[in-house]
Formats: C-alpha cells, structure tokens, sequence
C-alpha cells in the first residue's frame, strides 16, 4: 500500500495578545513543509523544503529549470514516494541527460535566497542537531515595542523595499542589531554572526523577523541559543514541531497591534 503524502495545510490553534484587550483565540491554517529528496536515475541529487503537494510537477520543473533535462521529452518517468517524514521524487531521465548531470558531479546544490537546500538526503534535514534553548519566553509588551520600532531601523529596506531584515532585540523590547538581505535565511545569519563577533549573549532577549518562519529559521535560532522568535508572517508546521521540541518561544504572526502565540508554544 502506498503511504499517502502529509496534507499541504494543517490548522493551528492559535492565542491572540493585544495591548489594552482580553487574550482571545483563533485558528490559523498554516502550510506544513517537508524535506523532498531529489534523485535521478538512482543518484540523489539534493533535498528541498517543500510544501508536500503537486511533487510530480515541482520535479519537472526543476528539472527543466536548473538544467538537468533539455525538455520534457528527455524525463522519462517521475515517481514520488513519501517517507514517514519525507518525501523522494525518482526521476529517470535520458542518457544524454544524465550524462550531462554526471560531468556536472554530484553535490549537493547551491542554496536559494528563498528556501533551504540542505545536502543530498533527506537525513542532512531530519538529523541536524539537536539542543534546547534558555526557559525565558519575551515578554509581549516589549515584543510589539520591537515590532514597532523595527521598521525605522531597516535602512537598505527603505530605499529598496525588498530587503528582509533580522533584529536582536533586548529583554525590554530595545533593538541591539539589525542585519538586512534579499534572503531571510541570510539575513539571520549576518544578526547571528554580528552578535558572536560583539559578544552578544542569545540567551538573553530575543529575535524579530520581517519574514515567514521556517524550520529552518526556528533551527537556526536554536542553534544559537535564543530563547524566542518572534516572526511577521506565519510559522510552518515543521517550525512549531522544532521549536516546541528545543523550547524555543514562537510567536507568529506578529504585528505591533497583535501577536499570535501558537498554543503548542505556551506553557512550555
């Protein structure tokens, strides 16, 4: 029997904080992402993060538009199988194709300014390390004075208007430093290693992001010891599993006027 694949949308219970109003509650569908290995003609060329829907059509493409297949005519068979946490999509291409694949030389692909690449198998996602963070939730009331005063400090963003920015915040919701990219995923690391290089304690605040929240960014924030993150759009499924699992506070999304906390979070 074939394992079907995880729903694409998956519904959150969520608790709404905002200043002056009663905490209130609403359920918020979110997107559920999943490592996809990518393989052609046996040999796996790389694991994207994907929502687990529409797989056969995100290979074809990304076939054609990295360059591994001429056109459709040389994918000769796609089958995607899921996993208990994964997915795989077998691709079995021409020999011109694959020969073509093979001078390139497996390894792993290029990352993406907008979602993550994490090796060739679907183990570099499910087995990264582990560690929990500091119990020391923000609190609300300095996270919208953040969320407030981010924008002003987000000086590429103001003449490009496309730039995502990562803040680290004090415990009082005062903005230490602020790392602006194209890509969120960037943009945090450049907060992450600004703080290393000042001697910034992580365990001692917390951090805001002017994009979705990712496994990947709750991952990152956790390996670098922050106890919260705070995000402006909505977490992935996988992000609340990750960050309920290392205790890391997750709220989002997150405006100045109102916060959303994901029940899983609460109490932890």
């Amino acid at each position: 029997m074939t394992r079907p694949l995880p729903p694409a949308i998956v519904p959150c219970a969520m608790t709404v904080h905002a200043p002056g109003a009663p905490a209130t509650r609403r359920t918020l569908h979110i997107a559920e992402e999943t490592p996809v290995t990518l393989s052609f003609n046996g040999m796996a060329h790389g694991v994207m993060m994907a929502t687990p829907l529409d797989l056969r059509d995100f290979a074809t493409g990304f076939a054609l538009t990295e360059g591994i297949i001429p056109d459709l005519a040389a994918l000769k068979d796609v089958t995607v199988r899921a996993g208990d946490d994964h997915a795989g999509v077998e691709m079995r291409i021409d020999g011109p194709s694959f020969h073509r694949l093979l001078v390139r030389g497996r390894r792993a692909m290029t990352g993406r300014t907008s979602c993550g690449v994490c090796g060739t198998d679907a183990r570099d996602v499910l087995d990264r390390p582990r560690r929990t963070v500091p119990d020391a939730p923000p609190d609300l009331t300095a996270v919208g004075r953040a969320l407030a005063a981010l924008p002003g400090r987000q000086v590429l963003n103001a003449s490009a208007r496309m730039l995502h920015a990562a803040a680290w915040c004090a415990p009082d919701g005062e903005i230490m430093h602020v790392r602006e990219d194209v890509g969120r995923h960037n943009a945090l690391d450049k907060l992450v290693g600004a703080g290393l290089r000042d001697g910034v304690d992580f365990g001692c605040g917390f951090c805001v992001i002017t994009s979705r929240c990712s496994y990947e960014m709750a991952h990152k924030a956790i390996m670098a010891g922050m106890p919260g993150l705070v995000a402006v759009s909505a977490p992935t499924a996988r992000a609340l599993r990750v960050a309920a699992e290392a205790g890391l506070y997750l709220a989002a999304p997150a405006r100045a006027a109102s916060v959303m906390v994901p029940d899983l979070v609460i109490g932890k």
